[in-house]
């Protein structure tokens, strides 16, 4: 498995958890969007630097 990938994948949840809970307290879904988007930030750059490596 590609480095990189869960990191992205898990951004990807907590960002549209996140999202969904807009509606209910404002200032802890930014900060759980905000957390994601870190996530899915970092698991990107590792995607890309290591995007010739093999699908192990």
């Amino acid at each position: 498995m590609r480095e990189g990938l869960i990191p992205a994948i898990l951004g990807t949840a907590v960002t549209a958890t996140g999202a969904a809970l807009l509606n209910r307290n404002s200032a802890a879904a930014w900060a759980v969007m905000g957390f994601g988007a870190a996530h899915l930030v970092l698991g990107a750059i590792d995607l890309v630097e290591h995007r010739h490596q093999p699908w192990v």
